[in-house]
C-alpha cells in the first residue's frame, strides 16, 4: 500500500507527495507536528497538515526571508524572529559575523525539539552563542520591546491557529516600535495566486502599510506551497529595498547561497500586474 501526504490548497486543489515512511507524529499543546520522509522532497515538516518545510527546497524560503534586508540594512547587529522553530532563518543569520544578538521567540516547545531530531539541515545552528531561544507567544513578546532591534524578520504559519495573532496591525505597530529609527520588518506574506490566500495577502499588506513609512513585496517560487508563487513583504522606517541595496557590500561578504543573489533582489520586487492590482486595492 502506498502513503502520500495531502495538503488541500482550494476545495478544487490538492497537492501530494508520496512518503516513503513517517518519522514523527504528535500532539503539542498548539498543533500536530508530523515528519515524512520521501524520496522527491527528502525529509519534511508538517504542522496542523499544512507543509512547513522540505529539505529539497527550504533554502529558497529561508534565504529570501533572510538574505534582502541583511543587503540592504548597513549594520545589522541586533535581530528578532519571530516563529522559526525549524531553525533555518537562525541558520542564514548565523552566517553573518556582523550579528551580536539574536533573540528567537517561537510559541512551540515540541516544533523546535522534533527540528532538532529529525531536520538537521535546518536545525543546525542552535547552539551558537548569539542566539537566545524564548518559548513564548510573539505578539506578548514583542508588545514590551521598545527600540531594541535593527531587523525583526516574522516566520509565521498561515494566519489562523498559533499564528493568527502575527497578521493584525497592533501586532505589525508593536514590530515598528520594537525596531529602531532604521529598522527593518521582513514577513513571509502568502501566496497572491487563489483566491483565500489572496485575501489575507491583501489583509496583511493594507495592515503593514498603515504601520510603516516604506512598505514593498517581492516574490519567490517555491515548489511545495500553494501554486508555488510565494510573496515575502519588507517594511522599513528608513531603507528602501532596492535604492538601499549594497550589492557590492554583500557579494564581498561571499555569503554561499543557493537561489538568493543581488541581480534577483532587485528582480524579486518586479510583480505581474495581477499581483500589483491587488496590492493597489488594498493601498
Amino acid at each position: 500500500m502506498e502513503l502520500w501526504f495531502t495538503e488541500r490548497h482550494t476545495n478544487g486543489v490538492e497537492f501530494s507527495i508520496k512518503v516513503d515512511r513517517q518519522l514523527y507524529s504528535g500532539q503539542s499543546e498548539f498543533q500536530r507536528i508530523d515528519v515524512f520522509e520521501s524520496e522527491e522532497f527528502g525529509r519534511f515538516l508538517t504542522l496542523d497538515g499544512y507543509m512547513m518545510l522540505t529539505e529539497k527546497d527550504e533554502f529558497i524560503y529561508h534565504e529570501m526571508i533572510t538574505h534582502p534586508p541583511m543587503a540592504v540594512h548597513p549594520s545589522v547587529k541586533d535581530v528578532l524572529v519571530i516563529g522559526a522553530g525549524d531553525g533555518g532563518v537562525v541558520r542564514e543569520l548565523c552566517r553573518y559575523k556582523q550579528i551580536e544578538k539574536i533573540d528567537l521567540v517561537e510559541i512551540d516547545r515540541q516544533v523546535v525539539e522534533v527540528s532538532k531530531r529529525f531536520l538537521e539541515k535546518t536545525a543546525c545552528c542552535f547552539d551558537d552563542p548569539r542566539l537566545s531561544v524564548y518559548f513564548e507567544d510573539g505578539v506578548r513578546f514583542v508588545r514590551s520591546k521598545k527600540d531594541c532591534y535593527d531587523l525583526i524578520i516574522i516566520d509565521s504559519t498561515d494566519p489562523f491557529g498559533p499564528g493568527e495573532g502575527l497578521f493584525t496591525k497592533e501586532f505589525y505597530g508593536s514590530c515598528f516600535n520594537a525596531l529602531h529609527d532604521d529598522g527593518i520588518m521582513v514577513n513571509q506574506h502568502e501566496s497572491p495566486f487563489y483566491d483565500e490566500d489572496a485575501q489575507a495577502m491583501q489583509r496583511a499588506h493594507k495592515r503593514i502599510v498603515d504601520s510603516f513609512p516604506i512598505s514593498r513585496v517581492y516574490q519567490a517560487h517555491i515548489p511545495t506551497y500553494p501554486s508555488g508563487h510565494w510573496l515575502f513583504g519588507f517594511a522599513s522606517k528608513k531603507y528602501h529595498p532596492i535604492r538601499d541595496l549594497n550589492a557590492a557590500a554583500w557579494n564581498l561578504r561571499e555569503i554561499p547561497t543557493k537561489y538568493y543573489n543581488t541581480k534577483l533582489h532587485v528582480g524579486a520586487f518586479a510583480l505581474p500586474n495581477y499581483v500589483e492590482e491587488l496590492l493597489r486595492d488594498v493601498e
